[in-house]
Order: C-alpha cells, then structure tokens, then sequence
C-alpha cells in the first residue's frame, strides 16, 4: 500500500499543483506518511515540502507556502498507507468465518487497526495494541474510538475471543480513560455467553468508566455456513432475550441518568415493540451499527413528506423492494406515499435464502435473493420501479456482494430501479415523487 491520490479536489491546492489521481505522495518535509494521520499532523505548517511520484514515475519536490489550516484538496484511495493492522482474534461470533467462499475479496478481510477506528469509526478489541502505539495514541492524543468489548469478565473474553490478550479489556478502557480519550463501546450479544448476569456485570463495569460516550449492543448473527455445534454453538436472540436485553438497557440509563446504551433497531423487531423515538438515540452515535437508523429515517421523513404532491401526472407505481429490519418503516412511508393520487406503492421485504433467515439486514442481500423477491411483480398489469437502499451495492460501484451487477438484475426481471444513495434520507425518494 501506499499514500496514493484517488481524486484532487476542484479549485483546491493540490489542483495548482497539479497532483492527479494516480500519483503519490512520498514523503512531507522529509518525513514518510504511513496514514493519514501523518498526513493531517504533516499539513499543519505554513510551509511544507511535498515530495510526488507522479504516475509516470517521475519525482518532484514542490516547496508549499499556505495558511496553517489549509486543506491541500487530496482524497486518497485508503485512509492508510502502509498495511492494514489484520485482526488477530478468533471470535466465535465472527460475521467474516461464517461466509462462503467465492463472494469479493472485500468481504474476507478482517482488520483490527486504531487508525481506521480513529478515522472511520471501525470496531477495534485493543488486543493487538503495541507500545509505540500507545504511545503515538497519548502523543496526539488520537480519539474517540469505537471499541468492541462483548465482555468485561477476563476469562469470558478470551474464550469469546480466542486470544489471550483479551483478557486486558478493562485495564486497556482504564489506560483510555486516564488519557482522557473517549470511547463508544459496543457489545455483540450473544445468548448464553454474555447476555443475562454477564452483561449486566459488563455495564456496570461501564458505568464506573468516565469516558464513555456510547454503548451499542446489537445481536449476534448467524448464517447457515456456520458450522454450529460443538464448542463455541451460537443461539440467536429470541424475543425473550430481545426484551430482557432493551430492560436492561433502560435500567442502565435511568440509573445513570442520560441516555448512554441503546439496543439496536434489530433488538426491537425481535422483542416486537416500536422503535423508540429520537431521543432515546441521543447524537445517533453508532448509526452504523444498526443503532438508530430506522428512527433517523422516519425523522427525516416527517420534515421530506412536506414537500410531496396531491396528485401525480401519469400514473407510478414503486415497489420498496427492503430487508425485514426495515420493512415496519418502509411500510409507514409507503402508506403516506399510496394518499398521493395516480401514485400505487407497495413494500416487499427480501427474504435471506443465501445466508438463511436469522440475516435480516439490507447490506447482505445477494442479488440472486433480489431477483427471487421482485421478479414476480414484473406482470401486464404491475410494472414497478423498484426502489432499493445503496447499502446493497458495494460502494461507488453498482456490485452486488456476490459479484453480480445490478444490470444483471434489471436483465433477469426486467424490470427499472432507482438507487437510493443516503440511506438515512428520504430526500431521493421525495424527489423522485415530484421529478
């Protein structure tokens, strides 16, 4: 890996200076860049000097003159430049060995790395910390992190985890803590393991921590490539534990007197119970851990629905073609979509036949299991647009994650889709409605 140029911003800095995409950034006063930490610190000075390889491989130095906070305008491809930290556990609840083979390469890589948790809000466990990272961590005082604890219980950790440096979770949180470095917490809920007495235990051990920001716990998934018997069986959330978990949960809050664990959106479907309103969200910290999306959705719908219309030209017919997790919420914004005259919206959600049916979310629908779901609505007398979340789609790209295209789809069905690329929005939506 390298610090390579993906994009130069328009009118920026680096477009005087005429970096492209495809070059690469060497060094900065001398010094070599392993991520964009590096990066950033390197930039802050009112003159610098950029050393470029440029994609036909010759060498230039440029001597920069600028205002201490100018950006340089440079996207990279990856956010560091040396390798990727891999992960070194072998948790038993991990989503990566209950794939098959054959999907993106993607898919199967695994990284543990402090820098991507700082940068991009990735889960790290902090057991392949090193001494010089602890010490780069407390020299800049790098923060916060998104931390996956499962389990404050020593033992339980490391057979959670299967690395014996697990086992130094709260020593680790504590060492954050006197750094003053802020935390989000998550736990992956898994039955029989750390759920009941053992995560009631983990949270208070939590709540004596004063650099918590957020606790998420989501539940445990499991596909039907995992080979599950034996030592280290998983069981699934059932609505008994949903409820028990969301209680727990609501205790922790009250007694500590603000909002600080929120269950995920999956939680609530389990329990069958509504999901909460904004408020229990607080800043809607852990979004991507399926902590609050919903909400955020239905939100932000409240204040888009304004702006439909009573009454379309020619007639439209959408289908929400979604997971099960979101099909509650799809089914509100359809309803008030079907008052709009000249307008037929309805909702399928996908079932998960490839990776079985305790997988109920978006972001792991193949699109074989797409082309099942709406190719049926493909008829003389339904001819939908079918509306599908951009969290299907691996990222800039129209790739299923089992390599198929969306071109592929449309083939197969015959039938028209519209993207949607903000999945906490219904502006696209709306838009849609009115164009």
């Amino acid at each position: 890996m390298a610090a390579i140029v993906n994009k130069v911003e328009e009118n920026s800095i680096a477009q005087e200076l005429e970096i492209e995409a495809g070059d690469e950034i060497l060094s900065i006063d001398e010094q070599k860049i392993s991520d964009l930490i590096d990066y950033n610190f390197l930039c802050k000075n009112e003159i610098i000097t950029i050393e470029i390889k440029k994609k036909n491989g010759e060498i230039e130095e440029v001597e920069l003159e600028k205002d201490f906070d100018d950006d340089l305008g440079i996207v990279f491809e990856s956010a560091v430049f040396d390798k990727i930290r891999p992960c070194l556990n072998k948790c038993i609840f991990c989503f990566v060995d209950q794939q098959p083979k054959g999907l993106r390469d993607s898919l199967y890589i695994k990284d543990d790395d402090y820098r991507l948790s700082y940068l991009q809000g990735t889960y790290i466990t902090l057991t392949n910390l090193t001494k010089n990272d602890k010490e780069r961590i407390e020299k800049l005082g790098l923060g916060p992190f998104y931390i996956s604890v499962h389990t404050t219980n020593p033992e339980l950790r490391v057979k959670m985890l299967k690395n014996p440096n697990a086992k130094d979770i709260l020593k680790n949180l504590k060492w954050l803590e006197k750094n003053r470095i802020p935390v989000h917490l998550q736990i992956v809920l898994c039955p029989k393991y750390n759920d009941g007495e053992e995560l009631k235990s983990t949270l208070l051990d939590f709540k004596k921590l004063k650099n918590v920001l957020s606790i998420a716990i989501v539940p445990v998934g499991i596909t039907k490539f995992r080979e599950n018997d034996g030592e280290g069986k998983l069981y699934p959330v059932t609505k008994e534990i949903a409820t028990e978990t969301i209680k727990m949960a609501e205790d922790f809050n009250n007694s500590a007197k603000k909002q600080v664990v929120c269950c995920s959106d999956e939680f609530f479907l389990l329990a069958g119970k509504p999901i909460p309103e904004k408020k229990y969200y607080g800043n809607f910290s852990q979004l991507e851990d399926g902590v609050g999306a919903i909400r955020l959705l239905l939100e932000d719908f409240k204040k888009q629905k304004k702006r439909l219309p009573e009454k379309v030209k020619e007639q439209i017919n959408v289908l929400f073609a979604t997971s099960k997790l979101a099909e509650p919420a799809m089914e509100e914004i359809s309803g008030e979509l079907n008052k709009i005259e000249n307008l037929n919206s309805s909702v399928i959600s996908v079932k998960s036949n490839y990776w079985g049916e305790n997988i109920t979310v978006a972001g792991l629908i193949t699109s074989q299991d797409l082309i099942d779901t709406v190719k049926p609505f493909n008829s003389s007398t339904s001819h939908p647009i079918v509306i599908i979340p951009s969290v299907m789609l691996r990222p800039f790209t129209q790739d299923f994650l089992d390599g198929k295209t969306l071109d592929y789809v449309k083939s197969k069905t015959g039938l028209d889709f519209l993207v949607i690329n903000d999945c906490y929005s219904t502006k696209e939506i709306v838009d849609f409605v009115n164009s």
